[in-house]
């Protein structure tokens, strides 16, 4: 997520902890590279303009360079200023006083609007919530059938437009069902818009009188910058906007939208779309996007996440034996399972403080979906010995552990390697860093 603007702001501050003392001169230049990696992201030029001003401003008049730590106390002003520049706290979907509430979802056509009904829609039965959709898009061809399939896969109820039929006919109708049925949320797919004439505005507006939804979401592709920005702008001045949607995080966006959203229109964003899977829905936080930009991850996110896959028990004895360095390839394999019903791997290293130290010592470039399935075809061609202690595996055993699972001794030894490498990583992430972890081994 965001890789590149990411890795330029560690980079800049890599370079300025190595002065050792910090300059004003040196805070200066760092800045600058601040300023070029955000234009370059995307950013809007004014935001861009503000936040480092801010920084400037927040480090020159704490004495931050004067301090004893003065690089890590930069490191922790910027991240503050991101969490503002952000919107600073978690902006909660809105309920109202008497159910269903409405969630009306707009956006350009092509943002992903129909996947994330669906996806909020298993957000919210998730959280005890029962979710209606509704598919009033008869404009766009099979929008409505794409609905009712995605709505059949997660056994959730679907009511859709006829081809042709207005979209204010199925929402009225909704609206009863929803009340007949006692479903809590109601969400709303309208027509996505090309370019936002009058006609589209007036349609917009009467939809909106209609459903006199709780929440009007925008659902904006991230990937497009800063015509995200201006998309909001464009929608909020037809319907006031409650929050946002930014889809395709998890591909090659570079960052603008995001940060640039917020500041621009006051309309806070409230999930990222990480992934085309029902699941790939994050609700928004600032801290935590700030946390993983500067590249100290998001562990927050990952005991979410872990939660969800791990049962208290296991986890306390899995953090046990981590403490101990008890784990075993057993355990690699395993959570390896675990691990690929959580989400896309890059997504995941995302969240790992440091990332950017393992990924130097492991290769994660190389550990891509394929990769993964070949690791697994070699631990499972080892013995019940050979997985708990990997110590006894010689030249022979190499090779008929790689006979068995069609790869070469070389292959074999990688595995080795980077097991041993995580092993002692992940024994000194528990040792430094014991009453950080202890909540998500736990």
């Amino acid at each position: 997520m965001f890789d590149s603007l990411s890795d330029k702001l560690q980079g800049v501050f890599r370079k300025l902890g190595s002065h050792g003392t910090v300059t004003e001169k040196d805070l200066d230049e760092a800045l600058r590279e601040v300023r070029l990696a955000l234009l370059e992201a995307d950013v809007h030029y004014k935001v861009v303009k503000d936040f480092v001003a801010a920084v400037r401003e927040n480090a020159i008049g704490a004495d931050v360079l004067k301090s004893l730590t003065p690089m890590q106390q930069i490191i922790d002003v910027v991240n503050q200023q991101l969490v503002e520049l952000l919107g600073g706290g978690h902006a909660k979907l809105e309920r109202a006083k008497n159910p269903p509430t409405v969630i009306m979802l707009v956006g350009l056509k092509g943002s992903g609007k129909t996947t994330t009904a669906a996806k909020l829609g298993l957000h919210l039965r998730r959280t005890g919530e029962r979710p209606l959709l509704v598919g009033a898009d008869p404009e766009r061809v099979a929008a409505g059938e794409q609905l009712q399939s995605l709505g059949k896969q997660l056994s959730m109820p679907v009511i859709t437009a006829d081809d042709n039929a207005d979209p204010a006919d199925v929402c009225k109708q909704a609206l009863k069902d929803a009340k007949k049925t006692s479903a809590s949320y109601l969400i709303v797919d309208t027509v996505g818009q090309l370019e936002m004439d009058d006609e589209d505005r007036n349609s917009l507006r009467k939809m909106h009188k209609l459903l006199d939804p709780t929440e009007v979401i925008l659902v904006a592709d991230a990937m497009t910058g800063q015509e995200a920005v201006n998309a909001a702008e464009q929608f909020n001045e037809t319907i006031p906007l409650t929050g946002l949607i930014l889809t395709k995080v998890d591909g090659d966006a570079r960052g603008g939208a995001a940060l640039s959203i917020r500041a621009v229109t006051g309309i806070p964003i409230k999930f990222f779309g990480m992934g085309e899977k029902a699941d790939a829905l994050e609700p928004f936080y600032p801290d935590r996007f700030a946390s993983r930009l500067l590249g100290m991850g998001d562990l927050l996110t990952l005991i979410d996440k872990a939660k969800e896959q791990i049962s208290d028990e296991e986890a306390e004895s899995l953090g046990e034996r981590l403490k101990k360095g008890e784990l075993t390839l057993d355990d690699f394999l395993q959570q390896y399972q675990r691990i690929k019903k959580m989400g896309p791997l890059s997504n995941l290293l995302s969240l790992l403080p440091g990332l950017s130290q393992i990924k130097s010592r492991l290769n994660m470039e190389d550990m891509n979906e394929e990769y993964f399935a070949q690791v697994e075809a070699i631990i499972r061609s080892m013995t019940k010995s050979e997985r708990q202690d990997p110590a006894i595996i010689d030249g022979s055993r190499r090779k008929r552990i790689a006979d068995g699972s069609g790869t070469k001794p070389q292959d074999v030894n990688r595995v080795l390697k980077q097991f041993k490498e995580a092993k002692k990583i992940m024994q000194q992430i528990a040792a430094g860093h014991g009453s950080k972890i202890s909540p998500f081994l736990r």
